[in-house]
């Protein structure tokens, strides 16, 4: 069988791995991505297992990395990406080797930073005093001057002299404090002093930039008058208590001009000095990112590895790794060379085993895709993953998916723009798929295949329904011809004319574009489209009955085909597809040219009328001078069909426990002949004991050996009403493909003709702009609401019908998925997130 009709066998091995190459083995299973380990150390904790301290230090690896990452990052520097040549898990040598790089890197960068934020801090200090100096030009007056000591140079401006001396004379303080505390700060200095505090400020216009996280801050100049040593002491507290920066100010104004330029001196030599650290910080960081992806990428492998080996037990002379995993058959040799690799890559002269193993338990559940299948996998796994081995929907999803869809979507214009966008997305998926746009993108460019396949249908069902922006294309002209004269339209003013007469041959292919001209186009379509997704809907479910059988036959359930399909089967065909078969009937028997009068266009019977009498067992009074069947011996055709469906209700509620109840006396009888003795005297044609092998092949399937009889009876009942009613609900279900394909249409003219054939209808040349307009509005419209919104609003009408109508028939979906140790799934993860 394919790879796409089932999933793969999968075995569970016993890798045997000597601890010396033990990291470039599970290095190299990494690399090929097809084993799943199992953890045989659950019951120990994550902190007492064996390699512990290795996944300690790659995390404190992928720190440093993180740290020098938001460093370049902050300076602008832009990371290359590693596209092709992805670099594999370094060895032991090279991790020293790098860490020792990380390490050199990190204290090089710390040391920078620190060193920066000290120049930052004392160029934010130089600027603070140049502002203070420059800003208290206007706070000392000339009568200040006169009251205030030459020596008062310090942060008080308080000379030496005794306390006489000082009388009459003012002190200050000087310096800056955040604009958003100013008036808390003042506050406190009128409470302090009992308002014996004079206090200038200015503010700042521009702002300045905090050193350590770069954030701009505004501040303000202020200069605190007072008088009295005990007062400066307690004004100085208020200034730390709210961190304002004071500083020295000279009352003279010669001395601020000759501290200013001073200042001046000091700022420009700062940033010479600050320019020359960034600089050397750019030439640091360009060279570290270069190397930083593949440093990156190099860790998480690493880190990886050493958690996958953390699921390995010793043995018991500590000389040997065993583990555990799930491995596809088809991979086994793939396995085999990789160990063989990883022992050779370490110079190991002791190889390492792979052992198969039988177990009772159920493997994982593995379909291997590509990138044109991996979209319909996805669609199916998002209900559930397959049971082991059971039949894969995914392969028929290819193409039932996109029909589906596009008879609800048929439109040749809808459908060429979705086929251009998946086409656009096919086309470029290299450069596409670097693209972080979110999930919503992610979502859109996993399924570009499935968009592209339902663009190119709809294209087919659009030119089959003649529908293109809701117009008709006259490709192959009209079937429809009339000979027009005085009588015609004096007798019948509205043209309802006998297709009898007027009908010369059949249309080519699709719908004849006359009807985009008729009266009774919706009524026709109605009709049309209705029974189009009736037959639709039985073959589909048909198909799915039908696909149960190779489940059975491949689990050996043989008995199901007698007690399960074919009552199923008979049921859904006795009924609704002889339904089906009488739509096509119909067709055949009943033209506008039949001349015989029991089959003139009024004559002909409802087929829905007539499968309600049929299931209710009536009569309806035919016309007339009609018949009320289509055929001779159809009232006892159906009766006998009716019958069969209704006998087949108690065939699939008792068929299946009778027969466990049955085997299970048998199976009772011979294990007490070769229970205790492993088969060794059996007699001829008694029932062997299932082996694992056996019961790894038939286990999750319907084996019922230690169930209940009356639970197997109640879950029976449930699954045959279920069945019944499901039948015909589901047959109803998919007439959602005949009201969103009605619905499509209307929404695709009503837009035609309310938005731009208002513009088309204009003669004047004001009209040409307005039509410039209008047809951007209705682009606008159409790519919103019938591409998008209907588009999503079919495609999960789509889904819904294989999920429930078509899988329910035979997928049970009780599986879990096949996750293997892939350095590549890990690396996608990460960029994901």
């Amino acid at each position: 069988m394919g790879d796409m009709f089932r999933s793969e066998e999968i075995a569970l091995c016993q890798m045997f791995i000597q601890p010396e190459a033990a990291y470039s083995s599970v290095s190299e299973l990494g690399e090929t991505g097809c084993v799943q380990f199992r953890d045989l150390n659950s019951g120990v904790n994550a902190f007492q297992r064996k390699f512990v301290t290795e996944v300690r230090r790659c995390d404190e690896l992928q720190r440093k990395i993180r740290y020098i990452e938001t460093e370049i990052k902050k300076d602008g520097i832009i990371l290359p990406e590693i596209t092709d040549d992805i670099p594999r898990a370094p060895n032991p040598r090279e991790i020293i080797d790098l860490e020792a790089h990380l390490e050199k890197t990190e204290n090089e960068i710390l040391e920078l930073a620190q060193n920066e934020v000290n120049l930052k801090s004392n160029f934010l200090e130089l600027t603070e005093l140049r502002k203070v100096l420059e800003n208290t030009q206007g706070f000392f007056s000339d009568q200040e001057v006169l009251n205030l000591d030459s020596s008062n140079r310090g942060i008080t401006g308080m000379s030496d002299e005794s306390n006489a001396q000082n009388r009459g004379r003012l002190g200050f303080v000087a310096g800056v404090i955040k604009r958003e505390r100013v008036f808390s700060f003042e506050r406190m200095l009128w409470r302090i002093s009992r308002g014996n505090v004079f206090l200038r400020r200015s503010d700042l216009d521009e702002p300045l930039n905090d050193p350590t996280t770069g954030h701009p801050i505004y501040k303000t100049v202020f200069v605190a008058f007072f008088q009295g040593e005990q007062l400066k002491n307690r004004i100085k507290k208020v200034c730390t208590g709210f961190h304002a920066s004071m500083y020295p100010c000279p009352s003279s104004h010669t001395e601020r001009e000759e501290m200013v330029k001073g200042v001046c001196t000091r700022l420009e030599d700062l940033k010479m000095v600050l320019s020359q650290t960034e600089d050397h910080r750019s030439r640091v960081l360009a060279t570290v990112s270069k190397n930083l992806p593949s440093w990156s990428i190099m860790v998480k492998k690493m880190k990886a590895i050493y958690h996958t080996l953390n699921l390995f037990n010793m043995d018991v002379t500590k000389k040997c790794l065993i583990g555990e995993c799930w491995v596809p058959s088809k991979d086994l040799p793939v396995v085999q060379k990789a160990l063989s690799d990883g022992s050779a890559a370490v110079g190991s002269t002791i190889p390492s085993f792979l052992n198969v193993i039988e177990t009772n338990e159920q493997p994982p559940t593995f379909n291997r895709t590509n990138k044109f299948t991996r979209g319909f996998q996805n669609l199916i796994d998002a209900y559930g993953i397959a049971s082991y081995r059971e039949v894969n929907p995914a392969l028929y999803t290819c193409i039932t998916f996109p029909f589906l869809f596009a008879v609800m979507f048929g439109d040749l214009g809808h459908g060429f723009i979705l086929t251009l966008f998946g086409a656009w997305m096919c086309m470029y998926e290299k450069s596409l798929s670097r693209l972080r746009g979110g999930e919503i993108w992610s979502i859109f460019f996993g399924g570009r295949y499935i968009i592209l396949l339902m663009g190119l249908f709809s294209c087919y069902t659009g030119f089959i329904y003649n529908d293109v922006f809701s117009k008709s294309m006259n490709i192959f002209g009209s079937t429809w011809s009339i000979e027009f004269n005085t009588s015609t339209v004096l007798e019948n003013p509205q043209l309802q004319l006998n297709p009898q007469y007027h009908v010369e041959g059949i249309y080519p292919i699709g719908m004849d574009p006359i009807w985009q001209m008729a009266d009774n186009k919706i009524i026709f379509l109605n009709t049309y489209k209705m029974k189009l997704s009736i037959i639709t809907g039985v073959i589909h479910m048909v198909f799915g009955v039908c696909m149960s059988v190779i489940n059975f036959v491949h689990f050996k359930r043989y008995s199901s085909i007698f007690l399960e399909f074919l009552p199923q089967i008979l049921f859904l065909l006795l009924l609704f597809g002889y339904m089906v078969f009488m739509m096509f009937f119909k067709w055949i028997q009943y033209t506008a040219k039949t001349d015989i009068q029991p089959r003139t266009p009024g004559c002909a019977p409802s087929v829905l009328i007539m499968f309600i009498n049929m299931m209710l067992f009536k009569n309806t009074e035919p016309q007339e001078g009609c018949k009320e069947y289509m055929f001779d011996a159809q009232s006892s055709l159906e009766s006998v069909f009716v019958f069969i469906a209704l006998i087949c209700i108690p065939w699939m509620l008792l068929g299946k426990p009778l027969y466990i109840k049955f085997t299970r006396k048998n199976k009772e009888h011979s294990n007490n002949n070769g229970g205790l003795t492993n088969n060794m005297e059996l007699g001829d044609g008694e029932t062997p004991i299932p082996t694992g092998a056996d019961t790894r092949e038939t286990g999750g399937h319907g084996s019922h050996d230690e169930e209940p009889m009356s639970e197997i009876y109640i879950h029976q009942a449930i699954h045959t009403i279920e069945y019944v009613l499901s039948t015909i609900s589901h047959t109803a279900s998919y007439l959602r493909l005949w009201a969103l394909s009605l619905a499509h249409a209307q929404l695709s003219e009503v837009l035609w003709n309310m938005v731009l054939s208002l513009g088309l209808k204009t003669h004047s040349y004001s009209g040409a702009i307005g039509l410039y307009i209008i047809f951007g509005a209705w682009c606008l419209f159409t790519l919103a609401i019938l591409v998008m919104m209907e588009g999503l609003s079919a495609f999960l009408h789509t889904l819904r019908l294989h999920w429930v109508e078509f899988m329910s028939k035979f997928y049970e979906g009780l599986g879990y998925p096949f996750q293997p140790f892939s350095f590549k799934a890990i690396l996608d993860s990460e960029d994901e997130e």
